[in-house]
């Protein structure tokens, strides 16, 4: 029989330094001084999260925990130390040994002590994501496949499937038919190289960033006297952003606080927007139900935006059924402030002049071209915005990537438009032979020095491996060549279909998003009669000629683009939420079943929200299909549901 005694070290004697009631407003205090036990904290956006968890570490070291039994969990290293840095200019302790950090950290440090206990060294080393691919490539020339070949899923996309499975706790099988159909029929390798992969980083006393959680919880959930010393330990667990965790993070958290059970969890169930890279919704929602008794504070004073805003945000929200409901309330002082601004443009190109307009009459008014901000869902939807800012040499900076025509997907469909152009195009055509498989930079340059000299590409020797990967190139280019394909977008479409949608499923994993680009890209050329006019056009907006780095470093203020995904946590004075239209924002993917929908409704609540002051929502009211035909587009459904008194409406003459 097992017998709990409790061992009663002296205590430090409570310290009173920090007023919290004069340092936190209501709803802060609620949550710093909520009794021991589970403890939930929906706060709101911009409703000072950090500030209350900082607090809540003072304020348990006031009242006697020691350092080393909180554990504080974070989804950066930034947000950890910073937290941890204000702790320090709180109170004069010495905080060393609390155990802070992102869920890697803490994980790595618990590994280190006791990797032996599940069958690695503690000398382990951790493997990047370049280390990691190397590593299974290695696992794939162990079984006899060759690590290059593109016509199977390569390295790349391989290890975000096993991470996908690792962070969800799912089998490869169900995320290959749920996520990469289209390698259904390669489900049965992909397994096989997981299991060498795993095999072959054991074997080298290695693991990839993944591990650090799976084997943490290997360890934790095998060896009991190991569990039982840190759950003993582990006084109070804090957890930041919440919302974000996956089902291995809750997991390991449940395990850790399985003695005292005191867990705050702070986030925002109305801020859950990453389920599509593993975080699963239902950790915050069903919180209350696997700690019994959870007492839930709600944080709804919001210090960022204005009254009007939130009420277009609080509006928006409400239509979601699955949420702990809340209303955000301004703490900034009343005033005449300028409702948010629906405005409806004839279509994608008028919608990028209002934009960079209305941007400049606001940077006229005294506003920094940094205090701007411009969203939207998807990267191409911003794509006649770059070419309006380019063109009036307005700068910016994408948040969310390269800029749309400096992508590889973009620059290699390009090239094949380029080469038919162009024969001489000697950087298109390597280009080119580069994606095919068994070509590499040594049998291109020969390739090239044939092709070169007027040899047709069906008489070329190539090696064995490229043999039918370049017939369809051959078949391809003479398609390309033909009068009645004359045209950039009719080329494009060739291309795609042709050979460089296979090639981008093996090759990428967001395929999807990919795909979705090069659609717009072939919508955007329909406007140009002849092919080197469109190349010409984008020849002026980048550096795609030179086939050089393309990534600009600029100084002075910018612009600011970026997808809402990259944008949370963000803030700016003014925001624009464009291409707001039905089937783009929400995706029409996104929205086939209704937790789908919730989550879309839920990125809009987070584009919102990171205006201060003013809040353009902007949308084109035709778009050109891809036949050249116009059709007139629904505004989003998330606008629909508002009331016609959270906005006003813009006409523009």
């Amino acid at each position: 029989m097992d017998v709990d005694y409790q061992l009663n070290r002296p205590q430090r004697t409570p310290t009173r330094i920090i007023d919290y009631a004069k340092e936190l407003n209501e709803d802060q205090y609620q949550a710093v001084t909520a009794p021991a036990a589970p403890v939930l904290v929906i706060a709101g956006a911009g409703s000072g999260k950090t500030r209350t968890l900082t607090y809540r570490v003072a304020y348990l070291m006031e009242n006697g925990v020691e350092p080393e039994n909180i554990l504080l969990l974070t989804f950066t290293n930034k947000a950890a130390k910073e937290m941890l840095h204000r702790v320090t200019s709180l109170l004069p302790h010495d905080i060393s040994n609390l155990w802070g950090g992102t869920f890697h950290h803490v994980c790595n440090r618990l590994l280190r002590r006791h990797a032996e206990m599940i069958g690695y060294q503690r000398d382990y080393t951790i493997l990047d994501r370049d280390d990691a691919k190397d590593c299974l490539e290695s696992a794939m020339q162990d079984l006899g496949l060759d690590p290059k070949d593109k016509e199977r899923p390569r390295a790349d996309v391989m290890l975000d499937i096993f991470s996908f499975a690792s962070n969800t706790t799912q089998s490869i099988e169900k995320v290959v038919t749920e996520k990469y159909p289209y390698f259904v029929v390669e489900t049965q390798l992909i397994q096989q190289v997981g299991i060498a992969y795993q095999l072959k980083k054991k074997e080298q006393n290695v693991m990839d960033y993944d591990d650090l959680l799976t084997q943490t919880l290997v360890l934790l959930n095998t060896n009991s006297a190991i569990r039982e010393r840190y759950q003993m330990q582990f006084q109070h667990v804090l957890v930041d952003e919440y919302q974000d965790t996956n089902k291995i993070q809750s997991e390991l958290i449940d395990l850790l606080a399985g003695y005292h059970r005191q867990v705050m969890a702070v986030g925002d169930d109305a801020q859950s927007i990453y389920s599509w890279r593993g975080a699963d919704f239902q950790n915050i929602l069903t919180f209350p139900d696997r700690y019994p008794g959870t007492a839930m504070v709600k944080i709804e004073l919001n210090y960022r935006s204005t009254p009007e805003i939130l009420e277009l945000a609080n509006q928006t929200i409400s239509n979601n059924r699955q949420q702990f409901s809340k209303t955000l309330r301004s703490g900034r002082r009343a005033g005449h402030h300028a409702k948010p601004a629906l405005v409806a443009l004839d279509n994608s190109n008028m919608q990028a002049e209002f934009i960079r307009q209305r941007i400049m009459e606001l940077h006229e008014e005294g506003i920094d071209l940094n205090e701007i901000a411009v969203l939207y869902r998807s990267h191409f939807h911003a794509m006649e915005l770059q070419f309006e800012l380019t063109r009036r040499g307005i700068p910016f900076q994408i948040t969310s990537g390269l800029r749309f025509f400096e992508q590889a997907h973009v620059k290699d469909v390009c090239a094949f438009l380029k080469l038919a152009v162009n024969p001489k195009d000697e950087v298109a055509f390597k280009r080119i032979v580069g994606l095919l498989p068994g070509i590499g930079a040594k049998t291109a340059h020969k390739l090239w020095q044939d092709f070169n000299t007027g040899k047709e590409l069906a008489g070329m020797k190539v090696p064995t491996k490229s043999i039918e990967a370049w017939k369809q190139f051959a078949a391809l280019r003479e398609q390309i060549l033909l009068p009645e394909n004359r045209g950039a977008s009719a080329q494009i479409g060739i291309v795609l279909e042709g050979y460089y949608e296979d090639y981008m499923k093996a090759k990428f994993s967001n395929y999807t998003s990919r795909k979705e680009d090069l659609g717009q890209l072939q919508i955007f050329a329909q406007q140009f009669e002849r092919t080197e006019d469109f190349l010409a056009e984008l020849s002026l907006q980048t550096n795609l000629e030179a086939g050089e780095d393309t990534k600009k470093t600029e100084e002075g203020p910018q612009i600011r683009l970026s997808t809402v995904h990259q944008a949370k946590g963000l803030e700016w004075k003014v925001v624009f939420v464009m291409m707001l239209c039905d089937g783009l924002f929400p995706s029409s993917k996104a929205i086939e079943n209704g937790e789908g929908e919730e989550e879309e409704r839920r990125l809009f609540y987070v584009a919102v929200t990171r205006a201060k002051d003013e809040l353009y929502l902007t949308h084109p009211e035709w778009r050109t299909g891809s036949h050249a035909n116009s059709f007139f587009q629904k505004q989003s459904r998330f606008i629909d549901e508002l009331p016609s008194d959270a906005y006003v409406r813009w006409r523009i003459k």
